[in-house]
């Protein structure tokens, strides 16, 4: 019974190495992207930023230029096309698209490339572009890097609140892209919202908002004494008011501030202290 059993078992073991055609399975060898599949995601503001795309490498090539020449359009990676999502409206170099996944594609030129949102998002490489399907397109100017990238990367820079910088880099070159968000209105909003509640007021972090965003300065100024007189020894409120009167022009004022706060700064023994001493020391020296 034992031997019935064993050939048995041989016999299925075979079969399953066996093809349709009676040859043997050539067996399965797993090696590495040529072009390995990258995903960025990236938060500006309230938006988030998702960017799926494969990254060829130079390997001693002349890519762009070359085998991807200038003047046609571009997959802006490998494989696949580009993608790119936006979870709310963007604008991208001053001209706003809609929230929504789309094809990113690049026209290369010596001087000058063109960068694309096409509404088509899945599609392998270009071959099937079509530009009736753009979004948008914009202009936009390379910029010389002074060490050469060996890997296709895009990236997202110079975060701010409410704007960023898409980068496309490799080789010698950078091609950036602005991008701008609504995060004013959001917040401006409810900062309202909280100030016409009942209880207890954001005053502090009102203030510091309309402070950084070059809002009303004059109702900003009025929250930060709102929030100081809540806490009067808040050496980093006091610095903040030392940078809004200096924005509002205010110098003797703002130098009469930093100070103050470097008095309060002094009593401190938190890590902070070497921190906020520096920032009103050169808040000081920017100001005289």
């Amino acid at each position: 019974m034992k031997t019935r059993l064993f050939r048995s078992a041989l016999v299925l073991a075979s079969a399953l190495v066996v093809s349709s055609s009676g040859l043997a399975q050539a067996p399965q060898i797993d090696v590495p992207a040529a072009s390995p599949a990258c995903t960025l995601k990236q938060r500006v503001g309230f938006t988030d930023i998702e960017i799926n795309y494969s990254r060829p490498g130079l390997k001693g090539r002349v890519v762009v230029g070359n085998i991807d020449p200038y003047g046609q359009v571009w997959r802006a990676g490998a494989n696949a096309a580009t993608q790119i999502t936006f979870s709310t409206p963007v604008k991208l170099n001053g001209t706003e698209i809609p929230a929504g996944t789309y094809g990113l594609f690049a026209i290369p030129g010596r001087e000058e490339w063109t960068v694309i949102i096409n509404k088509t998002a899945k599609q392998w490489g270009a071959y099937k572009y079509d530009s009736k399907d753009d979004v948008l397109r914009v202009k936009v100017a390379p910029v010389a890097l002074t060490q050469p990238v060996e890997t296709f990367t895009i990236d997202v820079n110079d975060i701010r609140d409410d704007s960023a910088t898409l980068d496309l880099i490799w080789a010698d070159w950078r091609v950036p892209v602005k991008i701008t968000v609504d995060v004013t209105a959001k917040v401006v909003a409810q900062i309202d919202a909280a100030m016409a509640a009942d209880g207890k007021k954001p005053y502090g972090e009102a203030a510091m908002f309309y402070l950084n965003h070059d809002l009303d300065l004059k109702k900003a100024a009025g929250w930060m004494d709102a929030a100081l007189a809540e806490q009067p020894n808040a050496f980093w409120l006091v610095y903040h008011k030392a940078r809004l009167l200096a924005k509002m022009g205010d110098k003797a004022g703002a130098i009469a501030a930093a100070k103050a706060s470097i008095d309060l700064v002094a009593k401190s023994t938190g890590p902070e202290k070497g921190e906020y001493t520096r920032l009103n020391e050169a808040l000081i020296a920017s100001l005289q």
